[in-house]
């Protein structure tokens, strides 16, 4: 038996030549460029979605709660976890208002509670506070605004409560890109 010899190293040795790894990092930076706004704008929809989930769960509880306890459900935004404030950024409590003075006395208790919003979200609210009755209704309609630091009104939300007390989000209804209230697009200027 004749042995054959090769020629070849038993150590051969593969790579890209520099033509092929500049070819694959500009098809790398044209995809990047082309995806990463998209990116940020999920991120900023999902941040804002999470907000309006967890308030508009926080208000249907206080509604449900008002009703099934046939007391006054205050939803406010708070400071300390006993006064209420009109910072909607702050964290916000939901609470019996037994007393019927507005704040968070000693013997009402916390229901339910929220994050404070990050500080990339701009959340605006009504003045006085979201009070529900006994029957679900409230004493004055109001919207909660969501908007991110930089004032783009295609990120803007807003929960709207009704005078019955029904919570709803602002939707796009004309297609342009903007949601609108009821009254007009949404603006976070």
């Amino acid at each position: 038996m004749k042995r054959q010899s090769s020629s070849a190293s038993p150590f051969l040795q593969a790579g890209l030549t520099l033509l092929e790894l500049m070819i694959t990092l500009a098809i790398s930076g044209i995809l990047l460029t082309l995806v990463a706004p998209n990116v940020r704008d999920i991120l900023i929809r999902n941040n804002i979605t999470s907000q309006v989930n967890e308030i508009s769960g926080a208000v249907q509880f206080a509604r449900s709660n008002a009703i099934d306890e046939q007391n006054t459900a205050i939803v406010c935004p708070t400071p300390d976890f006993s006064t209420c404030s009109t910072d909607w950024n702050q964290a916000k409590m939901v609470f019996n208002d037994l007393d019927a003075d507005g704040n968070r006395g000693n013997n009402e208790e916390i229901l339910a509670a929220t994050s404070i919003a990050p500080d990339s979200l701009v959340l605006t609210g009504p003045a006085i506070t979201v009070r529900f009755n006994g029957n679900g209704t409230v004493s004055t309609p109001a919207t909660i605004k969501f908007c991110h630091q930089d004032g783009e009104a295609k990120f803007a939300r807003a929960l709207v409560i009704s005078l019955q007390g029904r919570v709803r989000l602002s939707q796009d209804e004309d297609g342009d890109g903007i949601h609108e209230d009821g009254g007009g697009n949404l603006s976070c200027l």
